[in-house]
């Protein structure tokens, strides 16, 4: 899998994250008390980051074995590439 396909998957796993953070907001809403979330933004966003680094691994894993240390950088670069993105649809 080339560079490009491998961003073009990671960015589109962000945008269906991203699609999600209405939902996430209401549910922490709905559920501060049990979750005890004291800034739902930065909640969400940790939720956001991690589905898009674990879902960058799980797209490599598919297409071969365990991804090295090598690929888990590429992924990391790319999916921190788009975190001002990222920042500004859940923060504004």
């Amino acid at each position: 899998m080339s560079e490009d396909q491998l961003e073009a998957l990671i960015v589109q796993v962000i945008n269906g994250a991203v699609t999600t953070i209405p939902s996430y907001l209401d549910e922490i809403k709905e559920n501060k008390e049990v979750l005890k979330v004291e800034n739902p933004q930065e909640f969400v966003y940790g939720i956001v980051m991690g589905m898009a680094l674990g879902m960058g691994g799980a797209i490599l894993s598919a297409q071969k074995e365990t991804p090295t240390e090598e690929d888990q950088m590429k992924i990391r670069d790319i999916v921190y590439k788009h975190i001002p993105d990222i920042r500004e649809r859940i923060f504004n």
